[in-house]
């Protein structure tokens, strides 16, 4: 069958299941009430610091086909899905599903788990490295499942997405479970990713390299969603945790392309009192930022908020007055951790207040620009960003589709060709996000906008920016490197695509050879 964006999709797929094709950005097909919570009965007397995983595993009575959770706020530097999943194999444990929030390189010791049948599923919002490449290549039994940011979360507060046991990375923990990731040696600032699974799981431990005496301050994840806690010698390395600083990019191409940027945001008479923000931590997006911050600053302009994974720069402007407020998923570099620390100005999100098309309204409602990337953008203005041009995993959504849908402004900024490769193709190898929340592209040649932003196209035509159609954009980088061949597949589905109302809005296949 085909969904509505144009892409063949199984009715049934082995390992994943029925399938509801996707219907459109705002069709919502899916809505669901909230499950109930499994509750546990906790005796006064009762001790919830474990002496290690092993104790924590047969509390919970760990066994086969089991749903195991992990978020991504340590990223590159964590330990906690290896540690976990050694003692599993070791127990000689099989056939778990493990829903991660993103899983990174770090995580290489995964693919040996996926080979000898210990994971035989994966469900995540982003993907990268080995694991990758093994899922790219057919090594996992059942298809992997990608989701968005917001979309994870309303797919285990729907039941969708059922955890057994989530294990949560602390990096503060007091004895009765009260958590933070603002302290300690592998503080990483907000824990907005890991809401969810603790409020949602049957089994919540709590994994710390630090742990204080009840209470700690603040309490960002409480007590009461947490049931064992274990002190382990080190839940990551902080140097993957966060960087030192997040640059802004100096390639004259890039500096281009935010310049031009900025003048769409201009023109499009959103940068105003009260306007909010996001963007991403490329070096072309911060130079985006960077522009904005100076028309703001040249017309006194103070916005509501930022949004997103905050970074330094991001955190600048708070600073400087031109946001009153951040609201903050997680932190991406050590500035973000300490402004996070240190004001209830910069306050966290769930991922579900993020993103999740089904609340009573996610923070993406109100933005007014994201600004976005693309691995690849098609004429009907379809992205992926899951994808690489070799057909293999190389990321996933994350907040992607989640902020283009509510974005009254999304643009992609990105170099008309990246490898020697164009950007711009009839079709996108993998869609992630539709082309009806996508409204601009930007590159260095030139500007091209979604045909059904009329209002935009009349405001962009009294301006001196290079607009042109998407179709001509395309004829100027196959000109410069020349036809892409097509990538050949094989029939085998290795990932799923949802889109954030959990329908499927592409498939990833084998590639062939």
């Amino acid at each position: 069958m085909k969904n509505a964006v144009g892409r063949e999709i199984p009715e049934y797929i082995e390992g994943y299941g029925e399938v509801v094709p996707f219907q459109g950005a705002f069709a919502n097909p899916r809505v669901k009430k909230k499950i109930g919570v499994k509750e546990t009965a906790v005796d006064p007397s009762e001790v919830k610091v474990l002496n290690s995983i092993d104790e924590a595993l047969d509390k919970v009575n760990i066994k086969d086909g089991m749903t195991l959770s992990f978020h991504h706020h340590l990223r590159n530097g964590d330990y906690v899905l290896n540690m976990v999943l050694e003692r599993a194999a070791e127990r000689g444990i099989k056939d778990l599903t493990i829903a991660a929030s993103s899983i990174f390189p770090t995580h290489a010791p995964l693919v040996e788990h996926i080979k000898n049948g210990v994971v035989t599923k994966v469900v995540a919002s982003y993907i990268s490295g080995p694991v990758a490449r093994a899922i790219s290549s057919g090594l996992l039994k059942h298809p992997a499942v990608l989701q968005t940011h917001g979309g994870r979360g309303r797919a285990i507060e729907s039941g969708d997405l059922h955890i057994d046991i989530a294990f949560v990375a602390a990096p503060t923990a007091d004895t009765y479970g009260n958590i933070n990731g603002l302290y300690g040696k592998s503080a990483c600032g907000a824990l907005g990713y890991a809401v969810a699974d603790c409020e949602y799981a049957d089994n919540v431990i709590a994994i710390t390299d630090n742990l204080v005496p009840y209470p700690t301050c603040p309490i960002e994840i409480s007590q009461i969603y947490i049931d064992y806690i274990v002190k382990v010698d080190s839940i990551g390395n902080p140097e993957g945790i966060v960087s030192g600083t997040t640059q802004i990019t100096k390639d004259p191409v890039g500096l281009r392309i935010a310049k031009m940027a900025a003048g769409v945001m201009k023109a499009s008479g959103l940068v105003k009192s009260e306007m909010s923000f996001q963007t991403g931590a490329g070096g072309i997006s911060l130079a985006v930022a960077q522009e904005l911050k100076e028309i703001m600053e040249k017309e006194d302009i103070q916005g509501s908020f930022a949004s997103g994974g905050i970074t330094g720069y991001i955190v600048d402007m708070f600073r400087e007055g031109l946001f009153r407020y951040l609201f903050d998923v997680q932190c991406f570099d050590l500035k973000a951790v300490e402004s996070y620390s240190e004001t209830h100005k910069h306050q966290r999100m769930s991922a579900s207040m993020y993103g999740n098309p089904h609340n009573k309204g996610a923070v993406v409602n109100n933005l007014d620009i994201v600004i976005l990337g693309a691995t690849e953008i098609d004429t009907d203005f379809n992205v992926n960003v899951a994808t690489g041009s070799d057909g293999m995993i190389m990321g996933g959504s994350g907040g992607h589709s989640d902020t283009a849908a509510g974005a009254k402004l999304t643009i992609i900024v990105s170099n008309l060709m990246k490898a020697r490769l164009p950007v711009i193709k009839d079709k996108v190898t993998t869609i992630t996000t539709p082309g009806e929340s996508i409204d601009v592209l930007v590159t260095e040649r030139g500007i091209a906008i979604n045909p059904k932003r009329t209002d935009l196209i009349e405001k962009l035509k009294e301006t001196n920016l290079p607009i042109m159609t998407i179709e001509e954009l395309k004829a100027i980088s196959e000109k410069l490197t020349g036809k892409p061949r097509e990538i050949e597949t094989t029939d085998e589905v290795v990932a799923v695509v949802e889109y954030r109302d959990g329908t499927v809005i592409d498939v990833i296949k084998k590639i062939k050879g």
